[in-house]
């Protein structure tokens, strides 16, 4: 929320966001009941001209400017070996923890998660699934059809149960300056409503 106050392009509000991580830091429960649940975030930041992925640990942080094609995010980081943008002391710290031993290449994903980057694009996980729906579609994704993405229960996109979908965002931006920007959101906490 403080990126699109405070930015007026995508990258500004990257810069925003990882100013006050750094300063900041980031935490809280990510849950109304009394479980202690937390864990760190990844954005997706866009505007008309540009699109980034941001993907947090802790105070640190890795971002992956979006070239093309389709990219999704899900409970997990995603971004490997593209990396744009950088926390100054990302790979240091990951050295300096025996994460990474500074002569293979950089993977943020499999440095900084406790996820095996090879898995997440072959299992049936939620951001495989997001992956698969959405390159299903490549290239004719439209606002109807991203909102039927979003609504999707057998993908595991719109979750019900203990971990539930809170909301639920589509956003038209077209890169002629005149034609104004488009903004759905969900009003529930289940998109399929």
């Amino acid at each position: 929320r403080l990126g699109l106050e405070r930015a007026d392009t995508a990258e500004k509000a990257l810069s925003v966001i990882v100013d006050l991580l750094e300063k900041y830091g980031q935490g809280g429960n990510c849950m109304e009941s009394h479980m202690a649940f937390t864990y760190h975030n990844s954005f997706l930041i866009a505007d008309r001209k540009e699109a980034w992925v941001l993907e947090t640990s802790g105070k640190y942080w890795a971002a992956e400017k979006v070239e093309g094609g389709v990219r999704n995010i899900s409970n997990q980081l995603s971004i490997t070996t593209k990396i744009d943008r950088q926390h100054p002391e990302l790979k240091e710290y990951a050295k300096s923890n025996g994460w990474w031993d500074g002569e293979k290449e950089f993977d943020f994903a499999a440095t900084y998660s406790y996820v095996d980057t090879a898995r997440m694009t072959t299992t049936r996980s939620r951001y495989c699934e997001g992956y698969k729906l959405l390159k299903k579609h490549k290239g004719s994704i439209t606002s109807e059809i991203m909102m039927e993405i979003l609504r999707d229960k057998e993908s595991g996109i719109n979750m019900e149960g203990g971990f539930m979908t809170t909301g639920s965002m589509v956003s038209i931006l077209p890169q002629q300056p005149n034609l104004p920007c488009i903004h759905f959101f969900t009003g529930t906490p289940d998109p399929a409503r």
